[in-house]
C-alpha cells in the first residue's frame, strides 16, 4: 500500500498554470478560504466585511502576482519531479506574501495585523489546500484516461472487428499480397498504440496517421461503401492533442453511421485553426432507428472527460444532428510541443 501511495505521489502531474480554467479555480478556492478565514476571526457578523476587505487588500495582489510568476515558470516546473514541482508552486505565493508584508510595513507604512510569519503561514496553508484540491480533481478525472484506453482496446479486440479484419485480409492475400501485408502492419500498429500509456499529449499528425490506418482497415471490409473526405489544408500538424480522441469518433461514425446504410456514405474530417484554438469537425450520415447500431454515446462522454482533464474550461465538445447528418465539433486550445 505504501508503494502504491508513493507511486501516486511521484506520478502526480502539476496543474497547468497557463490554463484559464485552472487559474479561475485557484482564484475561487483561494477567495473562498479567505472568506471562511475572515468569518472565523471575527466576534460579530458586523465585523465580517471590514475583515474580508482587509484580507482582500493584502492577499489579492499576492494571489495575482503568484499566478503571473507560476505562468512564467510553468515550462520549467513541468520538467521537475512531482514533489519538487509542487513544493516550488507552494513556495512562490509564500515568498510573495513575505515580500508583500515587508513592503506594506516598511515601505508604505501600512499597519498589518499579525507578524510576517503569520502571513506566510496563512498563505502556505491556502496554497497547500488549493494544490491538494487540484490534485484530487485530477485524480478524479484520471481514470477517464485508463478507461479510454480500455474502451478503445476492447473495441479493437471486439470479435466482429477482428473477425472482419482478418477475413478482409484473407480475401486479398493471394490477389494483392502487398496490400494484405500493409493491412496486417496497420493492425499491428493499432494494437501497439492502444496498448501504450496514453496519458500525455501527442502531435496531431501522429493521431491522424493512426486514424488513416484504422480507416484503411475498415475500407478493406466496406470497400466503396466507405468514403473519407480529409479537409486538412488548414491543419497545424504540430498541434498537441490528447491521444485516442479521433479514432473512437471515427469508429462511432463507421459503426453507427456508415455500416447501417446499404449505400454507405462519406465521413468528412475537417481541421482548422482560429487564433489560439484548434477546431476539429467530424460529420457522417446517420439514420435513426438503425437497430443495434444506435450508440449510447459513452465514447463521447469519455472524450469530454479527457478534454476536461487536459484543458479544463478551455476545451469544448458539441454534437449536432441535422436531418440525416451527425456532427461532432471539438474545440481545444492550440498547443505545440514547445508550449505544451
Amino acid at each position: 500500500m505504501a508503494i502504491i501511495k508513493q507511486n501516486a505521489i511521484h506520478s502526480a502531474k502539476l496543474p497547468d498554470f497557463r490554463n484559464l480554467g485552472i487559474c479561475l479555480r485557484i482564484l475561487v478556492v483561494a477567495n473562498l478560504m479567505g472568506l471562511f478565514a475572515s468569518l472565523a476571526s471575527i466576534a460579530t457578523l458586523a465585523e465580517w466585511l471590514p475583515s474580508f476587505t482587509r484580507w482582500c487588500a493584502f492577499m489579492q495582489p499576492v494571489l495575482l502576482a503568484s499566478l503571473l510568476v507560476l505562468y512564467a515558470l510553468q515550462p520549467w516546473l513541468a520538467r521537475l519531479d512531482a514533489i519538487l514541482s509542487y513544493t516550488m508552486a507552494g513556495l512562490v505565493p509564500t515568498a510573495l506574501s513575505l515580500l508583500a508584508h515587508m513592503t506594506a510595513v516598511h515601505a508604505l507604512n501600512i499597519e498589518l495585523p499579525g507578524s510576517p510569519l503569520r502571513s506566510m503561514t496563512l498563505t502556505a496553508g491556502i496554497a497547500i489546500i488549493t494544490l491538494t484540491y487540484l490534485q484530487l480533481r485530477q485524480r478524479a478525472l484520471t481514470p477517464a484516461i485508463s478507461e479510454a484506453r480500455l474502451q478503445a482496446l476492447q473495441a479493437r479486440i471486439r470479435p466482429h472487428f477482428l473477425f472482419n479484419s482478418i477475413n478482409a485480409v484473407l480475401s486479398i492475400v493471394r490477389s494483392d499480397s502487398r496490400r494484405a501485408e500493409t493491412a496486417l502492419m496497420d493492425m499491428a500498429d493499432l494494437f501497439r498504440v492502444l496498448m501504450a500509456d496514453n496519458r500525455e499529449l501527442v502531435p496531431l499528425a501522429q493521431e491522424l496517421a493512426l486514424c488513416r490506418q484504422y480507416l484503411a482497415l475498415e475500407k478493406l471490409r466496406l470497400e466503396n461503401r466507405l468514403s473519407v473526405d480529409w479537409q486538412v489544408d488548414e491543419m497545424p500538424p504540430d498541434a498537441m492533442i490528447p491521444p485516442l480522441i479521433l479514432q473512437p469518433l471515427l469508429e462511432n461514425a463507421v459503426y453507427h453511421g456508415i455500416e447501417p446504410l446499404d449505400a454507405g456514405g462519406t465521413i468528412v474530417i475537417q481541421f482548422s485553426r482560429t487564433r489560439d484554438e484548434l477546431h476539429i469537425r467530424l460529420r457522417n450520415p446517420y439514420r435513426l432507428g438503425s437497430g443495434n447500431h444506435q450508440g449510447n454515446r459513452m465514447a463521447l462522454g469519455n472524450i469530454r472527460e479527457r478534454l476536461q482533464l487536459h484543458f479544463d474550461a478551455e476545451a469544448r465538445l458539441t454534437i449536432r444532428q441535422d436531418g440525416n447528418e451527425f456532427t461532432v465539433h471539438i474545440i481545444i486550445p492550440y498547443r505545440n510541443r514547445t508550449v505544451s
